[in-house]
């Protein structure tokens, strides 16, 4: 059982037989859901930005797990002025003297925006503990401030959504080795991320005792199985939906101006400007 209450699921379990491997969602049925969840989205995000909301969306996982593509999807159509992605890079000389939290608070959302966490203050918990970036006592405050700092958050009136995405050790390699063979895909590959094949069990710990501690009744963490992408999107989208209290806010009526009468202006000759060359006219011409 949870610190919140809950029965534990178990994520992330290696060898899981192909009978424990959701069917894979049809595509068709997939896109159109999608596209009606994401027109949620959209209501979502205008109920926050004129109530004055706030909220943070934590996504993490294994590497590989899907947390990219679900922030993708996430944000596809929502307007970036009011749903950020933040995804810091390690910190600076200047930023490992901070308090730890430090350089994520500045990140925080004002009233009427969302903040994605593409990794967030548990690379602590994941990362820094398996590949020993942090010393035990930084670890270990960090496992007892983290309930804390978070609970303030909520209490702030923050709404705060954590995400796990879980995914076997058998689909995390056959994705690496898909993005290995991919040069659009290898970008996302990095030497840490290969270490987490080696390390798949300390990483599995380091996950256990991670949500010991952090799974609270006030900041729950909430498991996306993710051996099918396409389910873990959706899912994760109507799971967020079904938490935010959103109603719907009627959009003013807007009418498109008459366009006023031509008062003269010229416009100056085109070779007075430098223009971009016409790619597409060469591709047509070989398409002939």
């Amino acid at each position: 059982m949870s610190k919140s209450g809950k029965k534990k699921s178990h994520p992330d379990r290696p060898g899981d037989s192909d009978d424990s491997v959701p069917k894979r969602l049809p595509r068709q049925l997939y896109e159109d859901e999608l596209f009606r969840l994401q027109g949620q989205l959209v209501e979502m995000q205008e109920w926050v930005r004129t109530s004055g909301a706030r909220l943070v969306v934590v996504f993490e996982g294994r590497d590989a797990a899907g947390k990219g593509g679900a922030i993708k999807r996430v944000s596809e159509y929502l307007n970036p002025r009011v749903c950020r992605i933040v995804a810091l890079p390690a910190p600076t000389e200047r930023q490992r003297t901070q308090w730890y939290y430090q350089r994520y608070i500045e990140h925080l959302p004002a009233a009427g925006e969302i903040v994605l966490l593409d990794r967030s203050w548990y690379n602590r918990a994941g990362v820094e503990r398996v590949m020993g970036f942090c010393s035990d006592d930084e670890y270990s405050r960090f496992l007892h401030q983290t309930p804390v700092f978070e609970k303030l958050l909520v209490e702030d009136g923050v709404m705060l959504r954590k995400y796990w995405f879980s995914v076997s050790d058998g689909e995390q390699e056959r994705r690496f080795r898909g993005r290995l063979d991919d040069p659009m895909r290898r970008w996302k590959l990095s030497p840490m991320d290969l270490q987490s094949v080696t390390r798949w069990e300390e990483y599995s710990r380091a996950k256990d005792e991670m949500f010991f501690h952090t799974d609270t009744a006030a900041a729950p963490w909430s498991v996306v199985e993710a051996e099918d992408k396409r389910r873990a999107r959706i899912n994760m989208i109507a799971h967020l939906l079904s938490s935010v209290p959103f109603v719907h806010v009627e959009a003013p009526k807007l009418a498109l101006p008459a366009r006023p009468a031509q008062r003269g202006y010229q416009r100056p000759p085109r070779d007075m400007f430098t223009s971009v060359p016409d790619h597409a006219a060469t591709l047509l011409q070989h398409a002939h």
